[in-house]
C-alpha cells in the first residue's frame, strides 16, 4: 500500500466482552450491560453478539429487552474494570508504534506507515488482532486505509473480529450507494437536512456542490463533502485526546420530574460534578450550556457565554439554574445535563479585576511584590506559585465520561 497506512481498532461489544472475559461462564450467552431499571437508567449500554442475534440493541429499554429475550443476563456497568481492559489494549497497540490516538475507551487509530515497510499491513493487523484476543480474551475489528475516515469506515464493515482494507478507489463502489446516514460523522439531524437538499446517499453528498454544503452547514459541510470523496488529511495525533473542548455531565431523573426542589438539587449536584472535573483537568470555560429532555424525549438546549472564564460550582449552578428557570415551561423533566465549553487552561487565564475578585488581588499584592524582589535577586522563575499535581477524577462514573483518557497521560 502506497502512502500512509492507518489502522482503526474497534473493540467488539467491549463492555459485554470484558464481562465475558472475566467470567467465562457468560460466553455464548446473551449478555447485556445496562443501567438501573428501578432508577430509570434502564437502557442497554451494550450487549453481546448472542444478545444482538435476538434483537437486543444499544439504548433499548431494559423492559423491552427482557420481553424480547427472557433469558438475557443483565449486568451493571463496572467502569473501573473496563478502564483496566482499555489500558491493556492500548498498551498492546503502543508496542507497535508511538503514533496511537485513543478516540474512546474502546477504539483508536494507529499510523503504521513505517511498520508496514517491514511487514504487510494485513499481517500486522492479524498479529494485533490475535494478540488482543489471546492476551486479553477480547475481540476487535480493524480497518486499514490511507486515512482516518476510511479506516474508521472499514472497521465497521466486518464485525466481530473482522479485518477490512478500504482503498480510496473503492469508495464509488462500496460507499457511494449507502444511505448518507450510514456515513461516519452524519447523525439524524444532519441526515434530515441533507435529504431536504436532495442528498440521500453518500454518493449524492460526494457529488453535491461544495458551496451549497458550506452555505447550509459551514465548515462541517466542506468537511463532509471531502470525506464522502475519501479525503481526510488528519494526522494520527497521540496528544489529540488531551485537547478538551468542553466538560459536562448529565443524569436521568428517577421519574419524570416537576418538583422545584428536586430539580434544583439535581442542578446543584451536576454543577459540583462539572466543577470537580474542570478542577481535575485544570480548565475553566466561558460558556455554560444546559440540556433538558422532557417526558416525551424532546431535547432543548440553552447556553450563556461570559467575558471571563469560570470553574467553580456555585458560578456554574447560578447560570445553569437561571437558564433553566427562564426557559422551563413546567413540562415534566426526564434528563438534565450541564456543560461548560470554550475551555482554556487555568494557567492561561488573564484575570480581570472586578468587584468579586478585587479583595483577593489586594491580599495577594504583598506576595507578588515579594516574588518580584526575589526574582530580581535570584533570577526569573526561582519561586513558583504552585506545582501542578496530577489528580484522579471520580466526578463522573458513566460510560459516556472521557475521564478514562487520564489513563493515557505518559507517566
Amino acid at each position: 500500500m502506497a502512502g500512509r497506512v492507518i489502522f482503526h481498532i474497534d473493540m467488539n461489544s467491549f463492555y459485554a466482552s470484558v464481562e465475558q472475559a472475566h467470567d467465562p461462564s457468560l460466553k455464548g450467552k446473551p449478555v447485556a450491560v445496562a443501567g438501573n431499571e428501578k432508577e430509570r437508567r434502564g437502557i442497554i449500554v451494550t450487549s453481546s453478539y448472542e444478545a444482538r442475534a435476538k434483537g437486543i440493541y444499544t439504548t433499548m429499554n431494559v423492559g423491552e429487552a427482557k420481553r424480547k429475550c427472557p433469558d438475557i443476563i443483565l449486568l451493571p456497568p463496572d467502569f473501573a474494570k473496563y478502564r483496566v481492559a482499555s489500558a491493556a489494549m492500548f498498551a498492546i497497540l503502543r508496542s507497535y508504534t508511538h503514533l496511537v490516538e485513543p478516540v474512546s475507551i474502546d477504539e483508536g487509530y494507529l499510523d503504521v506507515t513505517e511498520s508496514a515497510k517491514k511487514k504487510h499491513p494485513m499481517q500486522l493487523a492479524e498479529e494485533i488482532q490475535q494478540r488482543i484476543f489471546h492476551e486479553l480474551d477480547l475481540p476487535c475489528s480493524i480497518g486499514i486505509a490511507p486515512n482516518k475516515f476510511l479506516a474508521k469506515t472499514a472497521s465497521n464493515m466486518k464485525k466481530p473480529r473482522g479485518i477490512t482494507v478500504l482503498r480510496k478507489r473503492q469508495i464509488t463502489e462500496l460507499l457511494w450507494p449507502l444511505p448518507v446516514l450510514e456515513m461516519h460523522g452524519v447523525g439524524e439531524s444532519t441526515s434530515k437536512k441533507l435529504q431536504a437538499l436532495g442528498i440521500y446517499t453518500i454518493g449524492d453528498l460526494a457529488n453535491a456542490q461544495e458551496r451549497v454544503l458550506q452555505k447550509e452547514f459551514g465548515k462541517n459541510g466542506v468537511r463532509l463533502h471531502k470525506r464522502a470523496n475519501g479525503e481526510d488529511g488528519r494526522e494520527v495525533d497521540p496528544n489529540a485526546i488531551f485537547d478538551t473542548k468542553s466538560v459536562g455531565n448529565s443524569t436521568t431523573l428517577p421519574r419524570d420530574e416537576t418538583e422545584y426542589y428536586i430539580l434544583k438539587e439535581t442542578f446543584e449536584k451536576l454543577s459540583r460534578s462539572v466543577a470537580e472535573r474542570l478542577k481535575v483537568k485544570y480548565l475553566a470555560g466561558t460558556t455554560v450550556s444546559i440540556q433538558i429532555r422532557n417526558f416525551e424525549w424532546q431535547n432543548q438546549t440553552r447556553s450563556k457565554s461570559l467575558k471571563t472564564a469560570l470553574q467553580h460550582a456555585d458560578e456554574i449552578f447560578e447560570i445553569a439554574w437561571s437558564l433553566f428557570l427562564e426557559h422551563w415551561d413546567e413540562t415534566p423533566v426526564h434528563l438534565i445535563g450541564i456543560t461548560v465549553s470554550n475551555v482554556v487552561d487555568q494557567a492561561d487565564l488573564t484575570k480581570q479585576l472586578n468587584l468579586f475578585n478585587f479583595e483577593q488581588h489586594i491580599k495577594d499584592e504583598p506576595i507578588v511584590t515579594l516574588v518580584d524582589n526575589m526574582e530580581k535577586k535570584f533570577g526569573k522563575g526561582v519561586i513558583q506559585r504552585g506545582v501542578r499535581v496530577k489528580k484522579k477524577s471520580y466526578a463522573s462514573n458513566t460510560s459516556f465520561s472521557k475521564d478514562f483518557l487520564e489513563d493515557h497521560h505518559q507517566k
